[in-house]
């Protein structure tokens, strides 16, 4: 299991008071670029409605106090949590409620980057990661929307063929490789990690790049064509 605090010496080397609330991770770090606010998950958390709305409370909060601050996301998510009381209060409303409180930040001006550095599954990962306006990842994360032996469960295709799938198609395939060819993952950071959220924090948040990111990679190569056919319709 990761952990989170030797990262974040090496993310803000000039300094940080991130801090572990259970699961939850607040806190803010110091750069050559000001301050930047932290939020997140550790230890594989699942993200049940307590964790969701924890997360979506300290978003509102940074928005409130400190206006058009960046936002680090730092990942570690087994995805949503798996127990009848979530199920029963709701917990994809709460996922989407943390979504949109992202979204309010973003439209508030604060740059939103999210950096997987342990697992990241499902709509855990949705919520807090692919909703930033870049995503990152370290090179030994787990990225997957589902693993392959349940896929061929609910799917009843044979795991052999799934596998034989994932050499050639970047969407069957788990892993931060398979994701960063598809462009939903920007870059994978490796070394010094200060310089590289340094790079990103320098890097406008400008327009969504990951369906050409996905066609340039080879990964996702038909939905930059059908977007623009979208939007080109009359």
């Amino acid at each position: 299991m990761p952990d989170v605090m030797p990262l974040c010496d090496r993310l803000f080397p000039e300094g940080h008071d991130v801090r572990a609330e259970g699961d939850l991770l607040r806190g803010t770090g110091a750069t050559s670029h000001g301050p930047v606010a932290v939020v997140g998950t550790r230890n594989r958390a699942g993200i049940g409605v307590d964790l969701a709305f924890a997360l979506a409370t300290e978003v509102l909060q940074i928005v409130a106090r400190f206006p058009k601050r960046p936002i680090l996301m730092l990942v570690d998510t087994q995805g949503q949590q798996l127990s009848r009381r979530d199920e029963l209060l709701g917990n994809g409303g709460y996922l989407a409620h943390l979504a949109k409180c992202f979204e309010i930040a973003r439209l508030q001006g604060h740059l939103l980057l999210s950096l997987v550095y342990g697992e990241a599954v499902s709509g855990g990962y949705l919520s807090l990661g692919m909703i930033a306006d870049r995503a990152y990842a370290l090179a030994d994360a787990q990225i997957r929307v589902m693993a392959l032996p349940a896929m061929s469960r609910i799917t009843q295709i044979p795991i052999e063929d799934l596998q034989e799938l994932c050499r050639t198609s970047a969407i069957f395939g788990p892993g931060v490789d398979n994701y960063q060819r598809l462009g939903a993952v920007e870059d994978v950071w490796a070394g010094d990690l200060a310089s590289s959220l340094a790079q990103a924090l320098r890097t406008p948040a400008g327009s969504d790049r990951r369906a050409q990111l996905g066609a340039a990679r080879g990964g996702r190569v038909h939905a930059e064509r059908v977007i623009a056919a979208v939007l080109a319709a009359p």
